[in-house]
């Protein structure tokens, strides 16, 4: 989904993913006289992370759903303990490096050097405080509220309602403002942050965590830098006509005073608290209003779906592809909703505990259309973590970041207006060329105008941790990059006295963002293949593969490859090619650029 947050198996939590470090040099002698084949300490290191991984998604789970001082002690516990066992380990595995291996027990061994997002110092007391503060800014991020009075705080999770609901324009400053108050105190804390995970970055032989980060896609770090770069270049000029018609309707809307034409659009009115977004401003937008109008939130109040109904939709349409139903466990252990007695993280999120054998997801459901596409999206997640789960604990993951998220975006692209027809969630699926427009528009608003938010989110942060980006810059080097990559800006003075990247939670919760970036791309990538194998005729936006085994059979192989090879080499079990590929995109929103380009003739387009 949107903002959306998966735990991959083996992870600790979402604020730390794992934990890891190579141990100093006092451990060169082990190193130097491993006691155990490479093969026989791989079978050691896979049991001892089944343990391990049992008991950090047990305490990451509770921490995630009781958010209090006791289970912020557990979690951070017992990621310390990851932490240790994971320094000692990879110290062993240094052992092997420079021999001759079977390419499985290499590749294993490399994920257990880089399958962490978090490396920490090898000094105990340093490991301890990152470990801290890395629990300590999550649950600040939790905990946030706005406070308008003392007898009136908003959580972060109505605060995110009330920006697509609220169309004043002061109104939704003050809510936008009212939110980065809650990351202020996490600067400090951030700067700390950032030299103790670099050290442990250095410890394994990267020159900062950001490099690190970008070794984890089977090619360099400069290559895959380069990689995303030209995945954009495919994609900018979509995005370009998008913003360039977005801001012009806007402007008639708050007034160009307001929205100036030739420069960039105010952050706080395009309906998303970070402006990643713009969906929930469609009704401003709707290029032919009231044609067609995919009115799915009607339908889920007026038959009073259950949130529990709401996730029974989504896993219907997994079984149809020939994929098994959730376990009993499943619905007996996931949040559905927001409790009343305590405070919980609502962020969506799909967990695989146990290895993959406990399924859950953890939300605050409404009924709402975008709440149904979420369930579709973190069950991905959950169907990903059922297929490899056997796996070796080592293989347990997405090829890479983006396959993760990818798998249930790609779903959520069947879910076309035949298929909502005939699953009882719209009364008529006509699909005329004004509701094609249409509903071609609300689909932008949710993929393209996310793809620079999703690039820049780690390009900001490669940037701190290569020091390219100085803490007394945090704030201004951020919203250089939000104006260069998405054309917008805050629309008052924001000043190092902020910390606006905290108030986006993958940032303290320590979660890398270029998997949704990639997800974007590959999901397209993913749906157009699954269209040729169930054999589509016509236009790949009026796909939709729902019911389809063969498809199905095809992206459950995929899936249950898990990490076990290269992702090239998974991408083509599918798709038939090793490359990442945005042409599928541009196929796909082939009649909408025609569109925006007609609307856009005349206009001064850019900032």
């Amino acid at each position: 989904m949107k903002h959306t947050v998966k735990l991959l198996v083996g992870s600790m939590l979402a604020i730390a993913l794992t934990a890891c470090t190579q141990q100093a040099a006092d451990d060169d002698a082990t190193a130097a006289a491993p006691t155990e084949t490479a093969e026989e300490f791989v079978a050691r290191v896979n049991e001892e992370l089944k343990e391990l991984n049992r008991e950090g998604g047990a305490a990451g789970w509770v921490r995630a759903t009781y958010i209090n001082q006791d289970t912020a002690i557990l979690s951070s516990l017992a990621n310390e303990r990851y932490a240790k066992w994971h320094s000692e380990t990879v110290a062993q595995a240094l052992a092997y490096d420079d021999m001759e291996l079977d390419p499985q027990t290499r590749r294993a061994l490399n994920l257990l050097k880089l399958g962490t997002s978090l490396p920490t110092p090898d000094d105990d007391a340093k490991r301890r405080e990152l470990m801290e503060i890395a629990t300590e800014i999550s649950g600040m991020y939790g905990e946030g509220k706005y406070c308008r009075s003392e007898n009136e705080c908003i959580p972060g999770a109505e605060l995110e309602q009330l920006m697509q609901q609220v169309r004043d324009y002061d109104e939704l400053l003050e809510l936008w403002e009212g939110w980065r108050e809650i990351s202020v105190p996490m600067r400090d804390k951030y700067r700390r942050y950032v030299e103790l995970a670099n050290e442990g970055a250095n410890s394994l032989g990267y020159e900062n965590l950001g490099e690190m980060w970008r070794a984890n896609y089977d090619m360099s770090p400069d290559e895959f830098r380069t990689e995303s770069e030209r995945l954009w270049e495919q994609v900018k000029p979509l995005y370009d006509e998008l913003h360039c018609h977005v801001r012009a309707k806007l402007g008639e809307v708050y007034g160009e005073d307001k929205v100036p034409q030739d420069g960039p659009i105010p952050a706080h009115i395009l309906g998303n608290m970070w402006a990643q977004e713009w969906i929930a401003i469609y009704d401003l937008l709707e290029p032919y209003p009231g044609v067609s109008d995919l009115d799915v939130d009607s339908t889920l109040t007026a038959k009073s779906y259950s949130p529990q109904e709401m996730v029974r939709s989504a896993e219907n349409f997994y079984v149809s592809l020939g994929m098994p139903r959730l376990p009993d466990t499943f619905w007996a252990r996931s949040q559905f909703t927001k409790p009343r007695d305590r405070e919980v993280q609502c962020h969506a999120s799909a967990w695989g505990l146990d290895g993959g054998n406990d399924l859950r997801i953890k939300m605050c459901i409404e009924p709402t259309a975008d709440m149904l596409r979420t369930i579709y999206h973190e069950l991905g997640h959950n169907y990903y973590q059922g297929a490899y789960r056997n796996q070796d604990p080592l293989f347990q993951g997405g090829a890479h970041g983006g396959f993760h998220e990818a798998i249930g975006d790609t779903v959520v692209l069947s879910m076309t207006p035949d298929y909502l027809a005939e699953v009882g969630l719209i009364g008529s699926a006509e699909e005329s060329d004004q509701a094609l427009i249409n509903r071609q528009m609300q689909k932008a608003l949710d993929s393209i105008a996310f793809l620079p938010f999703g690039k820049l989110i780690d390009e900001w942060r490669w940037a701190v941790y290569a020091g390219e980006i100085s803490p007394e810059d945090y704030n201004k080097g951020w919203w250089e990059m939000r104006e260069r990559y998405q054309g917008i800006a805050p629309a008052v003075e924001r000043t190092e006295e902020h910390f606006d990247p905290g108030a986006k939670y993958h940032v303290p919760g320590n979660v890398s963002y270029t998997r949704y970036f990639l997800a974007r791309i590959l999901q397209f990538q993913f749906h157009r293949s699954l269209c040729e194998i169930a054999g589509h005729e016509g236009g790949l936006h009026s796909c939709s593969v729902f019911g389809n085994e063969e498809a199905g059979a095809k992206f459950q192989a995929m899936l249950e490859a898990g990490q076990s090879a290269p992702w090239q080499e998974t991408l083509e079990k599918l798709t038939g090619t090793q490359e990442m590929d945005a042409s599928a995109i541009v196929d796909y929103f082939a009649p909408l650029m025609g569109y925006l380009e007609e609307q856009n003739e005349g206009r001064s387009c850019g900032w």
